[in-house]
């Protein structure tokens, strides 16, 4: 039914996840965008600073300013929001290893600005548990994790009460292959994880206020119908979780709130302005039904399977929302699908499925303990998803099928893309040393003092946090003290050593695996890295995965390790063929380095293959290094890829070369 226009609903904050290069940058992309519309800020922090290290640490060589903007103190943050009043924003913060620090930051920033800090809005993302399973930008091991997650809630709920201090994060899992009843199963176990954590730590009578705060964060895939469906789904059941599990009574703070940003896996590097058609079909499933409509909506540009969007990119993809949210009749009308029995018999069916899975984890003793068993099921599902698209099952549009076409004159002189300068890094390391020089050294020590002995005694980490910010400590120092208090942690990586029952259609290249490795005098060992702070591993897997199944003896060891330890393991392992996979940007500098030890090593005979996004002069660049081989996201056939290791290890063919 139709509404007057006096109560047209309100649309959802606009937002556009961005940041890069440096903070001075970032602000300016932040106000132009402002200036076009934009109704809330999105902030993209590079990996350095997602997993607490300074710009100027071995890990950060090459990644600084690349996926996001690097905050390493208080004078990054200060000229990231410069001119923007932030008692007047919306802010969300893509954080969560070091979200404590970056919000301590922020509010470190607002309470320069002169800003009533109780009146702060916004969101701080600060879930862990789906970076154990797909994103892979965690620090500290799960248990004081989720403490940490609690101390940033029970701050919040005092301090700065309409700002949401988690963000249950799903969006990642479907990126890792996760089937819908898999994304709403994890995210709802997190959720539970989380709240069991908050239970105790405030009155009972608070409890709902807290359970209201609660926010999330989603992934919209092309299947528009069944994710729309997907997202009655979550409303149903978070609504059932706080009422049955916590006993919340006002229907307001059950209410399942929640941002998205469209599918980035599902867009392709192959004719990639049909990617604009699939962000606005993605963005239908989260807003066309009213019950299950998004609070925030940021949705990526069609180039970001090639590269950094441009400001005009984003600019784009800003403009869709705004025509649907201002041009349509979208908004006068109340639900579209209430009573439809097509959309009530899926969304039944997705329920069930989830509450079977939940039932799964709970049993385990919820999402914490069953952290092992969700990454594999991952890992399994992206397998069987991406065997479907390779036989053809899943029709991807200019991937396995229609796949001649006129080329883009989106692409320009400029590779359709930006590119960060390589001396931002250098400019953002001096800075960082003039920050260190400048600060009061008396203060940032008895600050770092406080801050681990908060960390120590099992105090609320936000005052010591704040404390720190406005010293002068930086984010790598703040971590530290996490690290040396909590402990590191390695994720599982969800690939066992032994074969899978996926192994139809494979015999040719386990023939062929065979054969090599008689020749050799010993199984085919293909040795596998991901160099670099990149967390991004489905990609890694699935090819571990699939040369598993293909009879290679794999190695792999999973995320973050530096160029020096990977030429450390070939080393000992005598590897047969490396594989380096790097989805951040940072592939020349990494490469250049491992491909200089390598030779160090001697083991400059050992074919290395690298895959990422990489832009095809970049790819020229690598080959020049030495790189055997390149591989893209077009490169989607993971048999074909399995054949040229094969053909890489033949010591036949090499010898003939």
């Amino acid at each position: 039914m139709s509404q007057t226009d006096t109560t047209r609903d309100r649309p959802w904050l606009i937002r556009t996840y961005a940041g890069h290069s440096t903070a001075k940058a970032s602000n300016a992309l932040y106000r132009s965008n402002l200036a076009r519309g934009q109704t809330g800020l999105s902030v993209a922090f590079d990996l350095p600073t997602q997993t607490g290290y300074d710009s100027d640490h071995v890990l950060a060589r090459g990644e600084v300013g690349k996926v996001g903007v690097p905050v390493c103190h208080l004078g990054d943050m200060r000229a990231l929001f410069d001119q923007i009043p932030l008692d007047q924003m919306n802010t969300s913060m893509t954080i969560n290893a070091t979200a404590p620090w970056l919000l301590a930051l922020y509010v470190a920033v607002a309470e320069e600005q002169g800003a009533d800090v109780t009146q702060l809005q916004g969101t701080v993302q600060n879930d862990l548990i789906k970076e154990y399973l797909s994103r892979g930008t965690y620090i500290c091991p799960p248990k004081p994790s989720l403490k940490l997650i609690g101390d940033v809630a029970e701050y919040c709920y005092t301090n700065i009460p309409k700002w949401n201090p988690m963000n249950v994060c799903s969006y990642h899992l479907q990126e890792a292959g996760a089937t819908p009843e898999q994304e709403l199963a994890f995210a709802l176990a997190t959720a539970t994880a989380v709240l069991d954590e908050l239970k105790p730590r405030v009155p009972p009578e608070d409890f709902p206020m807290l359970v209201g705060r609660i926010s999330f964060f989603v992934n919209a895939g092309i299947r528009f119908v069944t994710e729309m469906c997907k997202m009655r789904a979550f409303v149903d059941l978070w609504d059932e979780i706080c009422r049955d599990r916590y006993g919340v009574e006002d229907a307001k703070y059950r209410r399942f709130r929640y941002g998205v940003q469209v599918n980035s896996l599902g867009l392709t590097e192959q004719q990639p302005e049909n990617n604009v058609y699939r962000i606005l079909i993605e963005m239908l499933a989260v807003t066309l039904s009213k019950k299950a409509r998004a609070r925030a909506v940021q949705l990526p540009a069609w180039n970001e399977a090639l590269g950094l969007p441009r400001p005009w990119d984003q600019q784009w993809s800003m403009r869709m929302q705004q025509i649907l949210a201002y041009e349509t009749d979208l908004l006068e009308f109340d639900d579209l699908f209430d009573g439809n029995p097509a959309v009530d018999a899926k969304v039944e069916v997705l329920k069930e499925g989830a509450r079977h899975e939940l039932a799964n984890i709970d049993s385990m003793g919820g999402a914490v303990s069953a952290i092992e068993y969700m990454k594999s099921r991952l890992v399994d599902s992206n397998a069987d998803r991406l065997n479907r698209i390779e036989r053809n099952e899943t029709i991807v549009v200019g991937v396995n099928k229609w796949t001649e076409g006129e080329p883009s004159p989106l692409m320009g002189e400029d590779g359709g893309i930006m590119v960060v300068d390589p001396a931002v890094e250098a400019d953002q390391v001096d800075r960082l040393n003039a920050w260190r020089a400048e600060r009061d050294a008396a203060a940032v020590k008895a600050a770092l003092a406080n801050l681990r002995a908060a960390a120590q005694e099992g105090r609320n980490i936000m005052p010591a946090s704040i404390d720190a910010a406005r010293a002068g400590v930086t984010t790598g120092e703040w971590a530290a003290q996490m690290r040396a208090v909590h402990g590191e942690y390695r994720g599982p990586t969800g690939v066992s050593g032994s074969p899978s029952n996926k192994t139809e259609g494979l015999d040719d290249i386990r023939d062929a695996v065979n054969a090599v490795s008689d020749k050799l005098g010993r199984r085919l060992k293909f040795l596998v890295g991901k160099p670099g702070l990149d967390g991004h591993s489905n990609g890694a897997e699935q090819i571990v995965f699939r040369a598993r199944d293909c009879g290679m003896d794999i190695s792999y060891d999973g995320i973050r390790l530096t160029p020096e330890e990977i030429v450390r393991s070939a080393l000992e392992d005598e590897a047969h063929v490396v594989g380096l996979s790097i989805l951040s940007g940072s592939h020349i500098p990494l490469v250049e380095d491992l491909m200089a030890r390598m030779q160090d090593a001697g083991l400059g005979h050992v074919p290395v293959i690298v895959g990422g996004i990489i832009p095809e002069e970049d790819a020229r660049r690598l080959r020049a290094m030495g790189v055997a081989r390149v591989y893209t996201p077009k490169d989607f056939e993971l048999n074909a890829i399995m054949m040229d290791i094969v053909a890489l290890a033949d010591p036949q063919a090499v010898a003939a070369e």
